[in-house]
């Protein structure tokens, strides 16, 4: 981060050298899985392929349905096919920075904790030999990038995401007459158009917006992939001080509010309760895998403790 803006916004260089975290999670890099039979029961890798990769004499238990008989009526003996589990998949990183991530009460903004979170997942994506692409929104604007295995696309994807922070924070003055469609469901409905089955989705957001949409549209995308939800949450959002005097950023300037009323303090409880209740629902419902980063917290830690030995979520 620059020293200017230490907790308001990530340059591109800053998200260049994410390069070092993601190589410090050490996520097992793909390799071919060598494959002599089908089986009966369906595999947990949805929509990989296989990839033929040699023929070779028949040997008891191979599978007769992978006989390759020109072969093996050209040796006069029976020839099997091997074939190779494609591990090579798309990434696709769906990165919220719209208006209500530009905030925190603590730590970096929540648009700088997603970004860094993107990152960190695009650049180990593209180590493990995946391919990588992403749906950058803002409110204002939206920026798709398919999936592809270059470090170029990652730096394409990491350059949409250091402008359109820099979008967020000047959206008032920037936006274009009907801009303002950007939001998780629009991004969520790009994602059912690129995303290539088996693919893994990241959803990175704050998820405050979500609709009665919402929950068909993760469903529609975890029905053929696998998708995950990080959810970026600053601590004032699940709970309020005790007691005090504070100021939030609002469309016409700050709002203050004190924290120390009863009727304000029961009132938002019970809002935190609803938005949480309503947020468990949908993930449920949809089946996707959801985990929480807090403002307060470093992005490369938490995410080694989110991610599995082989890089799942749970």
């Amino acid at each position: 981060m620059t020293p200017e803006e230490p907790a308001t916004h990530i340059p591109l260089s800053g998200l260049i050298r994410l390069q070092a975290d993601a190589r410090a999670l050490k996520l097992p890099a793909a390799r071919p899985v060598r494959s002599r039979q089908a089986g009966l029961q369906r595999s947990p890798r949805r929509g990989r392929g296989m990839a033929f990769a040699e023929v070779r004499q028949y040997q008891p238990g191979d599978d007769i349905r992978s006989i390759d008989w020109r072969v093996t009526a050209r040796r006069q003996s029976p020839h099997t096919k091997l074939y190779e589990e494609e591990r090579e998949r798309p990434v696709l990183l769906l990165c919220d920075l719209g208006p209500s991530l530009f905030f925190a009460s603590t730590g970096a903004y929540k648009q700088v904790r997603g970004a860094q979170i993107a990152g960190i997942l695009a650049w180990l994506a593209l180590w493990s030999g995946d391919q990588v692409g992403g749906i950058v929104f803002n409110g204002n604007e939206l920026t798709v990038q398919r999936p592809a295995r270059r470090k170029k696309s990652v730096l394409q994807f990491l350059d949409t995401v250091a402008r359109q922070q820099r979008s967020t924070r000047d959206s008032n003055a920037t936006a274009a007459p009907g801009a303002g469609n950007a939001t998780l469901d629009t991004a969520l409905r790009e994602a059912r158009r690129v995303a290539h089955t088996g693919s893994r989705i990241f959803v990175v957001s704050d998820f405050l917006t979500i609709t009665t949409e919402t929950s068909r549209l993760l469903g529609s995308l975890a029905r053929h992939n696998t998708v995950s939800a990080l959810r970026v949450v600053d601590p004032l959002e699940l709970k309020l001080p005790e007691s005090g005097r504070f100021a939030i950023a609002g469309e016409d300037g700050p709002v203050w509010f004190d924290s120390s009323n009863p009727r304000f303090q029961r009132a938002y409880a019970d809002k935190v309760r609803q938005h949480t209740e309503a947020l468990a629902e949908c993930f449920r419902t949809a089946g996707v895998q959801p985990a929480s980063v807090m403002t307060g917290d470093q992005p490369a830690l938490a995410l080694q403790a989110l991610l599995g030995p082989r890089g799942h979520i749970g």
